[in-house]
């Protein structure tokens, strides 16, 4: 009956949400046929990956504008999506488009989900190159099972006229088996070379493996539109990462405060041990925040837990946007796989208490916190309808003020 439901959501959307893009694209003159659009999908990597090939193009003077989870970016100028926003809905997203043709724009770079491609949300939309990051196992709650997440995927890379994929990944023979014959596909890997210059730039801007395979995606998808190897270099040298994605708070503490997006099982594999590696000194401890969200996906939580308990010396468990579910229930499935990491574990439902927490108590100079989840996200759902204003990064930069303040007031 799910699978039915399932299926019948993709026909309710056609309306819905379909005819709807079609009027929105008549309404703004369609844009998107002005536009030269690279589109990028995958569970994790979307934003980096979509902000860096953003920046090569425009580092080798591509009129280009970027619509991505954290922002819609017109040439400098950042435009706010919204809250909980990747894939926005047609009239917003045609109305964006809109405005970066007038505003000159000859390319886009556009994040696109699983979700919203099943929505109909791309709809009219014709890319140049999609690029897939990954595909591991999340939004089930929504898609079901790994087929049909999968099968929503493809809907993205079946819209280009080139598809680039990690040939090292599962998914990867079934990519090629659902691609459509027309569709050109260009595989990558962590062992794709570019020659001496790109390969020394990825690996000086990033030391991380998971990373290195974002920025090897998006050199790749560069070369596509004959970019000069020195506009690469160049482009990759001035490259940051979005916001919330391995963020440094500042402070005078001497704490390594650090705030990243990584909300799955496989996000948090890949970034904790290069926490450690890289700020963790000999004899330090990982305390680690993470929360997971309500109404989502409850089958990884439980994996979510044992990883964060694997890898931090201290894991407080807490709030996520837990929606209508009950913060303790959700936390308490975290918590169902620890075994003998039971003991590192601290839950406390509050996300400002948990941070204040671990602020206090492990707040010293030379000591690692993390916080995982939310990024750069501006609010926390609390009750299914309310957006609550919550950003990891300012409130650690408040406690960090305090903090400061406090220590000073005692010399």
């Amino acid at each position: 009956m799910k699978q039915i439901i399932y299926i019948l959501k993709r026909y309710y959307h056609f309306f819905k949400t379909g005819l709807r893009g079609a009027l929105a694209a008549a309404q703004y003159h369609h844009p998107e046929r002005e536009l030269t659009i690279i589109l990028v999908t995958g569970t994790d990597g979307k934003t980096t990956t979509s902000t860096l090939i953003y920046q090569l193009l425009k580092s080798a003077d591509y009129p280009v504008a970027l619509l991505s989870t954290v922002a819609a970016y017109i040439g400098d100028k950042a435009l706010d999506t919204g809250f909980h926003v990747t894939s926005p809905q047609p009239q917003d997203l045609y109305k964006f488009m809109r405005q970066m043709v007038d505003a000159g724009m000859k390319y886009l770079v556009l994040e696109m989900t699983s979700q919203g491609a099943y929505q109909w949300r791309n709809w009219g939309i014709k890319a140049k190159v999609a690029a897939l990051t990954n595909i591991d196992r999340e939004h089930l709650d929504y898609h079901l099972n790994y087929d049909n997440y999968l099968a929503a995927k493809m809907l993205v890379l079946n819209s280009a006229q080139v598809a680039v994929a990690n040939s090292e990944q599962d998914c990867f023979s079934q990519v090629k088996k659902q691609l459509k014959p027309d569709v050109k596909l260009i595989p990558f890997n962590k062992q794709t070379k570019f020659g001496k210059k790109i390969d020394a730039a990825i690996k000086a801007k990033f030391p991380q493996a998971y990373n290195q395979l974002n920025a090897i995606l998006a050199v790749t998808v560069a070369q596509q539109f004959k970019i000069s190897d020195q506009q690469i270099v160049s482009g990759l040298k001035d490259f940051k990462l979005p916001a919330g994605r391995l963020e440094l708070v500042p402070n005078k503490l001497g704490i390594n405060m650090i705030v990243d997006f990584a909300h799955t099982p496989q996000a948090l594999a890949a970034v904790l041990p290069e926490i450690r590696r890289q700020y963790v000194k000999k004899g330090g401890q990982l305390i680690g925040i993470v929360g997971c969200a309500g109404l989502r996906d409850h089958l990884k939580r439980p994996a979510m837990g044992r990883i964060m308990a694997e890898n931090c010396d201290i894991a407080i468990f807490t709030a996520e946007d837990p929606r209508t579910e009950n913060i303790w229930s959700i936390i308490a499935q975290m918590k169902q796989d620890l075994g003998e990491y039971h003991s590192r574990v601290i839950s406390i439902a509050n996300r400002r208490e948990a941070l204040f927490f671990a602020l206090r108590k492990f707040g010293h100079a030379g000591s690692t916190i993390a916080i995982f989840g939310k990024g750069h996200e501006q609010s926390m759902n609390y009750d299914g309808k309310t957006e609550t204003p919550w950003n990891d990064i300012e409130q650690a930069g408040i406690m960090m003020r305090f903090l400061e303040k406090k220590n000073a007031d005692k010399k």
